[in-house]
């Protein structure tokens, strides 16, 4: 069992950055795909960014390529979503997941995931 906490949202302008934090329990973290989702009102959950357990291999959202960066800390149990240019449009809530492969195809589908965290309020005003 993994239990994933998101930090970092807030209420920022265009233009502005934020760095969104996903905390994992457990010792096998590195064992773990991850990913960001993020849900607008009235919109479905999609898929923002992914990365692998190592890190060594990312995949974006054409939305936000370009502008924001997924990484993540092994030894922290911590995966990171850096926000550049932040645009009104990214407003929605920001999920973290965990899938139990190291990596998958599917990384951009709600259902390759098996773990999700509360999530975190972004809020971009123009």
């Amino acid at each position: 069992q993994v239990q994933l906490v998101e930090s970092g949202g807030g209420l920022v302008q265009a233009g502005d950055s934020l760095r969104l934090s996903c905390a994992a329990s457990g010792r096998t973290f590195r064992n773990y795909g991850m990913g960001w989702f993020r849900q607008a009102p009235g919109k479905e959950r999609e898929f923002v960014a992914a990365i692998n357990w190592s890190g060594g291999s990312t995949r974006y959202a054409d939305s936000v390529k370009g502008r924001f960066t997924i990484s993540r800390d092994n030894a922290k149990n911590t995966v990171y979503l850096q926000m550049n240019s932040l645009k009104p449009e990214d407003t929605a809530v920001y999920y973290c997941a965990a899938m139990r492969g190291r990596w998958s195809g599917s990384y951009d589908k709600l259902g390759a995931y098996d773990y999700w965290g509360q999530g975190t309020q972004v809020t971009v005003s123009s």
